[in-house]
């Protein structure tokens, strides 16, 4: 079921005035959200591993006419915790406040026994998809509280939420990515107005799922950009009272 309310749909200017973060923002949801969030009066910052692809989101914007977006090219898997505070730091000194932080960047790894996962690609996929997210946010915190109102989201699965063999480290680092939204939320719910929540977005036609399941036909699942009304609910003020929450997308 669906945690949009019956008959909420985004308005023209839906997210003016708002600053909105997005990690993997070249390919895939990432992309996506950063085209809606700026066709509904955003400001995006795109942050992403490969440059180009960064730049072919930001052509979109400006020749859509939208917010002029930043582009922030950062490897998560080599990026330190002083190189993502010195981000923030440099952040801080054009973007007043932040309004949402959508952690979107994941790596998929190795789909195979544990028992024969490779230890490098265990501990690529936990820098990418938990410590850089943890790093990120703890970074970005000050910027989001200095916002009247602010939305993280965290992207899970649904083997992030019930174990399925084979799915190895991307499982684990998702069930690790609910226990840091659900301790973020209870740390942060009675001292800020920041709301934390977690969304799954199911199967959804995008590169990582096309890996994932390669002999699956891709037209069988959404575009990204067919949902993106549950993406720009959450950042939106209208999601102002869901926090600490475990969405999905698709039932």
């Amino acid at each position: 079921m669906t945690f949009i309310p019956e008959n909420w749909t985004p308005q023209d200017g839906e997210l003016d005035g708002k600053s909105i973060l997005i990690t993997g923002a070249g390919d895939g949801i990432g992309r996506a959200a950063a085209l809606s969030f700026a066709r509904y009066g955003a400001e995006v910052l795109l942050l992403g591993r490969t440059e180009a692809k960064l730049d072919s989101v930001y052509d979109a914007i400006v020749s859509e006419g939208g917010v002029t977006p930043a582009v922030i090219p950062a490897d998560l898997a080599q990026t330190s915790h002083d190189q993502l505070m010195a981000l923030a730091g440099e952040l801080s000194g054009s973007v007043p406040c932040l309004h949402g932080l959508l952690h979107n960047a994941s790596l998929l790894g190795d789909r195979k026994p544990l028992s024969q996962t490779s230890a490098a690609i265990w501990h690529e996929i936990m820098q990418v998809n938990v410590n850089a997210a943890f790093m990120l946010t703890q970074a970005l915190v000050p910027m989001l509280q200095e916002a009247p109102s602010a939305s993280v989201v965290f992207t899970s699965s649904s083997v992030g939420r019930r174990g399925r063999a084979y799915w190895g480290g991307y499982a684990v680092s998702k069930f690790a990515t609910e226990g840091l939204m659900q301790v973020l939320a209870d740390e942060l719910g009675s001292i800020s107005d920041i709301r934390v929540n977690s969304l799954n977005p199911g199967a959804v036609n995008t590169a990582m799922r096309r890996t994932a399941y390669p002999a699956e036909p891709p037209q069988t699942n959404p575009a990204p950009e067919s949902l993106m009304d549950h993406w720009i609910f959450l950042m939106s003020d209208a999601s102002k009272d869901l926090h600490g929450q475990a969405l999905s997308v698709q039932s």
